[in-house]
């Protein structure tokens, strides 16, 4: 297939460093390539030697006349130079479209063939047992195992709206952490709250009574068992064919004597927790039992992801990715974690991404990067550049005065996911997603007379988007 690809003078060598030979480039007679016109690719000589003309994908003008015109296809590319050689592999199998620049086509079917291979490949697993049909072990993804901490001390609205939102995120099962102080009803009534979602359960404790209140309720999963209560309780267990979570008591060693005598019992469904060990505590060694446990036996490991980034004053973004990637290579079927502190929020759905992720690179035999998705949220993976001839700057100074706007003031904050504007004095409040509808919404009012006043209401609101867009918490004025 041959190919031109069209631009103006400011990307003309970006464009021809990203593309290399595997097309031709045109320099028209433009200083930005978005400003591209039907007009000027009249001009281009023997045009109809190409099967197809990749034009900016930020050019806003109507290209389909002109196609039909000159019997040649005339597409979008990408919207930025460096996308264009990935963009470029795809031209055989894909048709660029009139209207979407070939990125966020190329982006969107690359995601949706990524999560189609991920339910395929999750469909013909074969799992060493089922909880619930969530399939466990065998080559069947890592599942996502979220703790609703001290559940029983949440009323049944606000568990069973926890819960929900758990499996909103990505959670593939439900773990109820039992309150040191609960009673065997509470536990009964939590367990019970939350069955009505359909997903497996786990009780999260190891007092023997409670454990068997959980049973009686109709959970399906312990978590955990160890030689205090294991012997008490285990009968219960087996007898309603539940999966557990066995433990170490206080050294790796005493983790086989459990899991023996758990089979001795009859527990069928059991997945091994050698304790992933905080950063600082044993972490390493903690990784080096888990080694050693997959290479003697192929039961389901469980990881707790949580007991990292609980204890970690960083971002959960990448230590969940990593621990993830860590995980897949130690053959874990459990991802746990509790998302119990503000920093840790967020934590279900990074796992659940980085989980699917991990099984695609494991299929493919590859690194987990160029999938179709990612976990990248504040760097950015080609970085594009966008560079202007600057001549004669002006040094940039504040005011040092601020002039109140006739119109009134703004109070701005965040609540329940929504951006919140209230005009104090004239008792309107303007909820939103976007900074940009907000602001509209404000100057359709007319509540704004002066520049500077909408200069900051802008930037005001786009750091509450920000805010907003990752999970963090914004007070008017203060830094971000």
């Amino acid at each position: 297939m041959r190919i031109l690809i069209v631009t103006g003078r400011k990307a003309y060598d970006s464009i021809k460093r990203a593309v290399g030979d595997k097309a031709d480039v045109l320099l028209l007679d433009a200083d930005v390539a978005a400003l591209i016109t039907p007009s000027l690719l009249r001009t281009i000589p023997n045009i109809s030697s190409y099967d197809l003309i990749l034009i900016p994908g930020l050019a806003s003008g109507d290209f389909t006349s002109l196609e039909r015109e000159l019997g040649v296809k005339m597409r979008l590319g990408p919207k930025h130079a460096c996308d264009l050689g990935w963009a470029l592999q795809y031209v055989d199998e894909i048709e660029f479209s009139h209207t979407i620049p070939a990125c966020q086509l190329l982006s969107g079917k690359k995601r949706s063939d990524a999560l189609e291979k991920i339910h395929r490949l999750e469909e013909h697993a074969e799992p060493q047992f089922t909880i619930k049909d969530v399939k466990i072990g065998g080559n069947s993804r890592m599942k996502v195992m979220g703790e609703i901490v001290d559940a029983t001390r949440l009323g049944e609205e606000g568990l069973h709206r926890v819960a929900e939102q758990y499996l909103h995120e990505g959670a593939d099962i439900i773990d109820l952490g039992i309150s040191m102080d609960a009673t065997p009803a509470e536990v009964r009534r939590a367990v019970e709250t939350v069955s009505s979602l359909g997903v497996p359960i786990s009780i999260d404790t190891l007092d023997p009574n409670l454990i068997l209140a959980g049973v009686e309720a109709g959970a399906d999963m312990v978590l955990s068992l160890n030689g205090n209560n294991i012997k008490s309780v285990g009968w219960a267990v087996a007898s309603q064919d539940m999966a557990a979570v066995v433990i170490p008591d206080d050294d790796f060693e005493s983790l086989w004597k459990n899991i023996e005598i758990a089979q001795e019992i009859g527990i069928k469904k059991i997945i091994a927790d050698p304790i992933l060990a905080p950063i600082g505590h044993g972490f390493v060694d903690s990784l080096t039992s888990y080694h050693k446990f997959r290479e003697a036996s192929d039961l389901p490991l469980f990881f707790g992801a949580g007991n990292i980034t609980e204890l970690m004053d960083a971002d959960s973004i990448g230590i969940n990715a990593t621990l993830a990637g860590i995980a897949m290579e130690l053959g874990a079927s459990i991802l746990f974690t509790p998302q119990y502190s503000d920093k840790a929020k967020g934590s279900i759905k990074e796992l659940k991404t980085a989980a699917q992720m991990m099984l695609l690179a494991k299929e493919r035999g590859t690194a987990p990067k160029d999938l179709g998705f990612d976990l990248l949220v504040i760097k950015e993976k080609r970085r594009r550049e966008d560079k202007i001839e600057v001549e004669n700057p002006v040094e940039a100074t504040r005011y040092k005065e601020w002039t109140q706007d006739p119109g009134g003031c703004f109070r701005i904050s965040l609540q329940d996911e929504k951006i919140v504007a209230m005009h104090e004095e004239k008792g309107v409040t303007i909820t939103g997603t976007s900074a940009k509808a907000v602001f509209d919404t404000i100057q359709d009012l007319g509540f704004v007379s002066l520049t500077e006043h909408a200069a900051y209401l802008g930037r005001e609101l786009m750091k509450a988007e920000l805010a907003l867009k990752f999970g963090r918490s914004y007070m008017q004025d203060d830094v971000f």
